[in-house]
């Protein structure tokens, strides 16, 4: 009788080594998850608060691939004005493989875009011109709610290099107010039109409180960019130019279209999207 009790208890002693292994390793119903290895590649896959795997289904939705997260904004912009003076921009100070994404005009209100974005969370700005979007500001409002900043393109998108300085303040001045007035806050970028602009368009920017003019490195066409630099390659911190277009512009592709050709062409050049306004 004693040598039974003895292998009872040596067997309950196993049993109990057991079930603490069990949970210490994570694989039981009770166990707590690592909080290291899956971070460690959810960081790689997917923007920060995002499950992975619902953001691999999504991105499939649009045949692409996640995006590794952007670094951490610095504490400091990068990009320093002259005292009294607005800067002019083409590319942000930066060493980090990181590009800005921007989106001119409004002329495309597609909503497969919209739905687009809320799928992909990607950061982008968008400049808008008050003749193009006035037949439908409530288009942009669901991308602004997204937490994408809209920014100041003039009134007509004129060529300000045409224009004096007073016109050119009633461009961008005037529609500061409209879209401050229709989006509940007054842009702090500005793009002047086609690229187009003089000293003239700085001091009119300076006036309606603007903090940068925002130019760009390349611009995106339908299936493939236009590089300004000899190497026609991406460099850490440029700023890409696309358009709200559509098939009309587009030779028959989709807003949507021209976009993924975009972020495939940034991502397989080894680089991720980051939004503008923490840099400048």
């Amino acid at each position: 009788m004693g040598w039974l009790v003895r292998k009872k208890a040596v067997a309950a002693a196993v049993l109990g080594l057991l079930t603490v292994a069990g949970c210490s390793s994570g694989g039981g119903s009770g166990s707590t998850p690592s909080s290291s290895a899956p971070s460690a590649k959810g960081s790689d896959a997917a923007p920060p608060g995002s499950d992975t795997a619902g953001t691999e289904a999504a991105y499939h939705k649009w045949g692409l691939k996640p995006f590794a997260a952007p670094p951490t904004p610095p504490a400091e912009k990068p990009v320093k004005a002259k005292p009294g003076e607005v800067p002019v921009v083409s590319d942000i100070p930066t060493k980090d493989k990181i590009v800005f994404v921007t989106f001119d005009d409004g002329a495309e209100k597609d909503p497969k875009f919209v739905e687009m974005m809320k799928d992909l969370k990607i950061p982008f700005t968008m400049f808008l011109t008050d003749d193009i979007i006035r037949n439908d500001y409530g288009y942009f409002k669901p991308l602004q709610e997204l937490g994408n900043s809209i920014e100041n393109h003039t009134l007509s998108h004129p060529n300000l290099r045409t224009l004096g300085e007073a016109a050119q303040k009633n461009e961008i001045c005037t529609q500061e107010k409209k879209l401050g007035k229709e989006y509940g806050k007054e842009p702090r970028l500005f793009r002047p039109p086609y690229g187009n602009w003089n000293e003239n368009t700085r001091a009119a920017a300076k006036s309606c409180d603007l903090q940068a003019i925002i130019l760009w490195r390349e611009s995106m066409q339908i299936t493939n960019m236009q590089y300004q630099r000899g190497d026609k390659k991406l460099h850490p911190g440029d700023i890409i130019l696309a358009h709200f277009r559509g098939p009309k512009e587009l030779k028959g592709a989709s807003m949507t279209e021209m976009t993924a050709n975009m972020l495939r062409h940034i991502q397989e050049q080894g680089f991720t999207v980051a939004r503008l306004e923490d840099y400048v």
